[in-house]
């Protein structure tokens, strides 16, 4: 089966359709999907729900997807960075669905294991909690019982994510940071899409090397990538 697709429009053939679930790694500008994200807004696939930490920046990332309102739902960690994310969402034009980050990146990794459901007790006590079950353990002091929130494994139509190299199989090595959310956003998808930096021969890779194995990738494009600094610091002198 071959994996390596020519470029990202190619990844995307015969996936794409409107109203679709979509797990998009990275974090804020580090290690997005930008050649999918770019080659999804050209396709004009309409009333997509992303699954992303954020949403990248106005004219970058998810963001581009937002000015174009392909997206009609975010679910999210962070809403920050990205006005016009803030103006959709402020104005009701935009459904979001906040998370808090562990709890999504597990949200995430649960669905690519097939688990349906997991208690955590990260937001119990606060909306992030209305409507969610709630469960007791005796996991405190002494055994006493603590009470937890259950969360729903996600599982999406597809994932786009980015990583630095991949072998012809899939296999993939992301570089430092910019691994972030790309593992588990990978994992929960029906179809699985990684863009890379480089591919490189198959069993060149050291298997103790390797931070997600080619069976969670379906298809692979390699392309040059805008590596952007979402907000540039600069010392006096």
């Amino acid at each position: 089966m071959n994996k390596v697709y020519g470029s990202a429009a190619e990844a995307l053939d015969g996936l794409l359709h409107d109203g679709m679930f979509i797990a998009a790694g990275g974090f804020g500008l580090c290690g997005i999907p930008e050649l999918l994200l770019d080659a999804i807004k050209d396709a004009g696939t309409q009333n997509l729900t992303f699954a992303s930490n954020n949403a990248g920046v106005d004219d970058f990332g998810i963001g581009i997807l937002l000015q174009t309102r392909q997206v009609k739902k975010m679910i999210s960690s962070y809403v920050g960075e990205n006005a016009e994310f803030m103006r959709q969402y402020l104005s009701g034009e935009l459904e979001l669905e906040f998370n808090p980050q562990g709890t999504l990146a597990e949200r995430m990794r649960a669905g690519g294991c097939g688990i349906p459901g997991f208690y955590t007790k990260t937001g119990v006590g606060t909306v992030i909690a209305d409507g969610k079950e709630h469960k007791d353990f005796p996991t405190g002091p002494d055994g006493a019982n603590e009470t937890y929130i259950m969360e729903n494994g996600i599982f999406a139509d597809l994932s786009i994510v980015k990583a630095w190299k991949a072998d012809a199989t899939g296999n993939l090595v992301f570089r430092k940071t910019a691994r972030n959310f790309n593992p588990p956003a990978a994992m929960c998808g029906k179809v699985c899409i990684a863009e890379v930096e480089e591919i490189v021969p198959t069993g060149s890779l050291d298997p103790d090397m390797i931070h997600l194995p080619g069976i969670y990738v379906h298809r692979i494009v390699q392309g040059d990538h805008e590596k952007r600094i979402e907000q540039r610091t600069v010392s006096e002198g």
